[in-house]
């Protein structure tokens, strides 16, 4: 079993839903818990918009009991707001607290937060320390292998986390120069597991498209679990496929229309819920491409649901295309790791 601090109790190799920005709210979460992410984290949340009571800052705070264990992830550049900004998650009673240091986008890393604290290690602990002193959570990172090629500081990075308080360390096999772009490196990663001083899991993350790729990382690596995020956009059955194979050796069904319609349902609804009628059905937009990518003759079906503006109509394009693609075989092929952002808003 993996702790993450003395209260947070994983299964060997968890499967962890990474946070996205415009990603990983309520409701695309509840497909994923759903079909087997063990850890969970909210969309990134800036230390800055939670003083201020900005409103969608503090919207990102809603958490849900069938979501646990999941954290609440901030990101800032001020020790001072940080420490705050862990003051006011506390009282939401998440399972514990995530610092970005790994956000790459120029928003956030080029105002010395996210990724962009990698340039002086030095800030990154001092942060650290703060919010670690300012709260009752098990404090968590996730960041990247350094700033760029000639500043790849991963290993000093963990050890000097580890060492203010850290409980858990993700690592992103890129660096912030990469963004999203070539493979992702998890030669470092493995370094990091392997050195005899870091004693706190270490969790990798980057290009996890495949069963058959994230265990082939579990035995070359040596991880302690696996975090998932492009590849679970519109295909949460991903964590599920990942720990069927990892345990059998052999391939879960994929999931069938009904399955994909019925997946897509839920998700609609808990928008609609959560966000209301208006901003749910308009957000939920970007996600029907994913659900049905790949099948033949969707378009038209498609630009009806980018259009439609209540959950009746929706549900009845969702059936009619349930209906007509019943048996369909969808194609086992590697998930397209979608480039989901290149923003991050600052709010």
């Amino acid at each position: 079993m993996i702790k993450i601090g003395d209260n947070i109790t994983l299964p060997d190799f968890p499967l962890l839903l990474a946070p996205m920005e415009d990603v990983s709210d309520p409701p695309f979460r509840a497909v994923c818990k759903d079909h087997g992410a063990d850890l969970m984290y909210t969309e990134f949340i800036s230390s800055e918009g939670l003083i201020r009571d900005a409103i969608k800052s503090r919207k990102k705070l809603d958490i849900f009991d069938y979501e646990k264990p999941i954290g609440i992830q901030i990101f800032g550049g001020d020790e001072d707001s940080l420490a705050m900004a862990a003051k006011i998650v506390d009282v939401t009673n998440p399972d514990l607290l995530d610092i970005n240091f790994g956000c790459p986008v120029k928003k956030v890393a080029l105002k010395g937060a996210g990724a962009g604290v990698l340039k002086d290690v030095d800030l990154m602990v001092r942060l650290t320390d703060a919010v670690v002193k300012s709260t009752s959570l098990p404090v968590t990172v996730k960041t990247r292998l350094g700033w760029d090629d000639n500043n790849r500081n991963i290993e000093e990075v963990a050890e000097r986390l580890q060492d203010v308080g850290i409980k858990a360390l993700a690592i992103h096999g890129r660096t912030r120069a990469q963004m999203y772009k070539g493979e992702a490196d998890w030669t470092l990663i493995a370094k990091v597991k392997n050195n005899p001083r870091i004693t706190i899991p270490i969790f990798g993350n980057g290009d996890i498209d495949s069963p058959e790729k994230a265990l082939d990382y579990k035995n070359r690596f040596g991880v302690d679990g696996i975090m998932i995020g492009r590849a679970a956009i519109g295909y949460p059955w991903i964590f599920n496929e990942i720990k069927h194979f990892v345990k059998t050796g052999e391939h879960l069904a994929p999931p069938t229309i009904e399955d994909r319609v019925a997946v897509c349902k839920k998700h609609l609804h808990k928008s609609f819920e959560w966000k209301g009628p208006k901003v749910g059905i308009f957000e939920m937009r970007r996600h029907y491409t994913n659900y049905l990518k790949g099948m033949p003759g969707i378009k038209d079906y498609r630009y009806k649901l980018v259009t439609l503006d209540t959950v009746e109509e929706i549900d009845a394009i969702l059936d009619e295309i349930a209906v007509k693609y019943q048996g369909y075989e969808f194609e086992k092929t590697p998930i397209e790791l979608i480039n989901y952002h290149e923003k991050c808003p600052v709010i």
